[in-house]
């Protein structure tokens, strides 16, 4: 799956402005607590959504830096941050971050993970460069838990199971608490973050998702075309009859150093 390219980045910010992931946010910087005049990073920054909001937190007398692989991502991110010099944007990888030792006070990563390929060396990075107590906030998703109302859910099992599959750690909120621990960090806590959408509307996070995750299935040829085009038309018949439901869980971590 290409994840790093325009349209990818497109589907992001539009998919990342759903209430759903509104609140996401919210709860990330609640449980992060940046103060004015601290330092914080954001490891796969995206769009920059969650860095303006950090950003404003620190404020003038603070600093905020955003980290990206992907070009497209960071293109949308120096747009929205125009205009906060606190803010620096640069590409890189979690596993080699650009930053001295002890730099930053707080350190945020929001479905980064899932697609890096050593993620113990991506974590060891997060403790390295936190100053002693920084705190760490990393959201992840398991996507094996996912539900949604279709008329075929034999269907629905194989398009998550291909969405899944085309990432590196899939199931890591199962992993990740004990891993953190080993690594160093203290007060590991995780809270659920579900993404529910009880019923349909085409603001909401699933519906900027379906379209994705049924081709995504099938460039991996775990569902035929006809069988793509036989489940979206299913959830576009269920969405007319008012018996729309989509749901997966998202997991917050936090830490201290």
């Amino acid at each position: 799956m290409e994840i790093y390219d325009d349209k990818a980045a497109e589907l992001l910010e539009r998919s990342y402005q759903t209430p759903e992931i509104v609140n996401q946010r919210l709860r990330t910087l609640t449980a992060l607590a940046p103060k004015s005049g601290e330092s914080i990073v954001d490891v796969g920054c995206g769009t920059g959504l969650l860095l303006e909001q950090e950003a404003r937190a620190v404020g003038s007398a603070g600093r905020a830096e955003g980290l990206d692989f992907s070009d497209a991502m960071l293109a949308y991110a120096r747009k929205r941050c125009v205009g906060l010099e606190q803010v620096g944007l640069q590409q890189g990888s979690a596993e080699t971050l650009p930053f001295a030792d002890a730099e930053f006070d707080a350190l945020s990563c929001t479905q980064t993970l899932l697609y890096v390929k050593d993620m113990d060396q991506a974590l060891r990075e997060f403790y390295r460069v936190l100053k002693p107590h920084g705190r760490v906030a990393i959201i992840e998703t398991d996507w094996s838990g996912a539900i949604i109302n279709s008329h075929d859910p034999e269907i629905s099992q194989r398009i998550f199971s291909a969405w899944g599959g085309a990432v590196v750690n899939p199931n890591l909120p199962r992993q990740l608490r004990p891993i953190l621990a080993q690594i160093g960090f203290s007060t590991v806590r995780v809270e659920a973050v579900p993404l529910l959408n009880a019923s349909y509307s085409e603001h909401s996070f699933s519906a900027n998702m379906l379209e994705n995750l049924a081709a995504t299935a099938e460039k991996q040829s775990f569902i035929s075309s006809e069988e793509s085009k036989s489940w979206l038309q299913g959830i576009e018949n269920l969405i007319q009859q008012d018996e729309y439901f989509f749901c997966v869980n998202r997991f917050l971590f936090t830490a201290v150093k």
